[in-house]
């Protein structure tokens, strides 16, 4: 496999690829970006998970002159929680480039769109609803656009969206590069790249198992509120060596942070709202054994590498199967063993079977451990401690006072007193509070007929998208209570949900 250093990249790409924890290049980004480099137009057939925004994103802001502020990249996705993510990515990956993103989507006031315009982004990032909205106001214009991403092509034409992206084709000019991609390809799908695609490159991921499959992996069905006793049970019953608890949000994991050390448990937390140092500093700790918890944020642990972590706990469902792998990757490393446990609410059930399609990997479900099996853990752990101190020997300067001691005690009482000793106490008595986070959703969308372009019909009943110029409204964008299958994603700590508490702002 391949290092992004041999793919021939701008400096100023390969240093943001490599502060975003990325070193060798997956399969579709190996196939992909010198194709896309050399100008190619492509068709990208892989899965969710597999690295494809990354495929097309790097070209695209290799392509992009920074110097010169108009609209010089387009990439079109189905849903604003996938739009969202994109542009959160590619952002990211043009962090030294000097390229400015911006996405668009249904559901966000317009007006507050039209003002990030100004601010003359290179790269756009659409629902098709939204641009077509913003092209009818020409508040986007698309004369100077070089490269158009087509993303999750088969989930557009799920949604009835081909028209709509066959009247945006038509605003970009002929001479461009296109890149679609989708992990299925449908006659409509085909029948789209023949027609706007010139001599096109095919790339192919074949599907496969992408999970490490020396992690152990399991998920416990539970209630939100349940979840902060289960995981110290958990802690206790398992005794990792090194754990990394993933949150989904900056929120969530100060909160855990606080609270498993008022439990007793050594923990520290990170994310992107720290400075470098402070992560240096916890990372440290981590490594040398100072800590026994790390909670961290997708966003902050990506390309974290630190060998010897038993255990990964996802104290929430990460919202897509890439984030999945990539947690749990980050145990059972080295051909050594590693367990993984996600925390699965009953309304998440089936975003949990997505992940496992995708993975093509099922978690076994594990039974909710008790607080008597906890307190057995943490015995047995003390029992371990005192085994290991009495084998390592030089036990004499201790034996006479142990003589003494049991002529007047009882053996079994000395032993137990002992235990109860070495026992951890995790405070089970104090009081936890932690923010309830909404649940991931996946909800399919069923594919409807829709009207042809141009004959005012409305929102053509499919979520209101195309409502910001029909009487002033501004649609859902097919979003419907959360996007359909496994749309509803985001990279790690991007909150983007109104969640109980108020919405924490992104975290970059």
């Amino acid at each position: 496999m391949a290092t992004f250093n041999e793919l021939g990249l701008s400096p100023q790409m390969t240093r943001a690829i490599s502060e975003m924890g990325f070193e060798e290049a997956t399969p579709i980004q190996e196939k992909t970006i010198p194709l896309a480099l050399q100008g190619s137009d492509i068709i990208g057939q892989a899965q969710t998970g597999t690295g494809k925004t990354a495929a097309f994103g790097i070209p695209v802001i290799e392509r992009v002159d920074p110097t010169n502020p108009v609209i010089q990249a387009l990439i079109m996705a189905p849903t604003r929680e996938l739009a969202i993510q994109v542009a959160e990515e590619v952002g990211r990956l043009g962090s030294r480039s000097g390229v400015r993103v911006l996405p668009v989507y249904g559901g966000q006031e317009i007006s507050r769109q039209i003002r990030a315009l100004k601010n003359r982004p290179h790269i756009i990032i659409g629902t098709p609803g939204r641009l077509l909205d913003h092209i009818r106001r020409k508040t986007i214009r698309l004369q100077n656009v070089a490269t158009v991403v087509l993303d999750e092509a088969d989930e557009m034409l799920d949604m009835g969206f081909v028209e709509d992206i066959e009247s945006i084709l038509t605003e970009i000019p002929e001479e461009r590069q296109s890149l679609f991609f989708s992990a299925t390809m449908p006659p409509q799908i085909k029948r789209l790249t023949e027609k706007f695609l010139r001599n096109p490159q095919h790339v192919a991921i074949q599907a496969k198992e992408v999970t490490v499959p020396n992690i152990s992996q399991y998920y416990m069905e539970l209630q939100e509120r349940q979840k902060f006793d289960v995981l110290c049970r958990l802690l206790d019953i398992d005794s990792p060596e090194l754990a990394i608890v993933f949150g989904r949000t900056k929120r969530r994991v100060d909160e855990l942070n606080d609270a498993l050390n008022k439990r007793g448990y050594m923990a520290e937390g990170i994310h992107g709202d720290l400075s470098q140092r402070q992560r240096d500093v916890a990372m440290r700790k981590f490594r040398e054994g100072q800590l026994e918890v790390l909670v961290a944020t997708d966003v902050a642990a990506r390309g974290l590498d630190v060998s010897g972590v038993t255990h990964v706990y996802n104290f929430d469902i990460p919202q897509d199967p890439e984030s999945y792998v990539h947690r749990i990757g980050r145990t059972g490393r080295a051909g050594k063993t590693g367990s993984a446990v996600t925390f699965v609410t009953p309304r998440e059930s089936d975003h949990r079977k997505i992940i496992e399609k995708v993975t093509k990997r099922q978690m076994d479900r594990r039974a909710i451990p008790s607080m008597v099996e906890a307190m057995e853990g943490k015995q047995r752990i003390a029992l371990d401690r005192l085994v290991e101190v009495m084998e390592e020997g030089g036990l004499n300067d201790y034996q006479g006072m142990a003589e003494e001691v049991l002529n007047t005690y009882n053996s079994i009482d000395l032993v137990a007193a002992a235990l109860k000793m070495l026992t951890k106490s995790t405070n089970s008595d104090v009081d936890i509070q932690l923010t309830a986070e909404a649940p991931v959703r996946s909800k399919k969308i069923k594919r409807r007929d829709s009207k042809p372009f141009g004959n005012g019909g409305g929102n053509r009943g499919r979520g209101g998208d195309r409502g910001g110029d029909r009487g002033g409204r501004s649609g859902g964008d097919r979003n419907r209570g959360g996007g359909s299958g496994d749309r509803n994603r985001s990279g790690g700590d991007r909150d983007r949900r109104p969640r109980t508490g108020g919405k924490p702002k992104q975290d970059r």
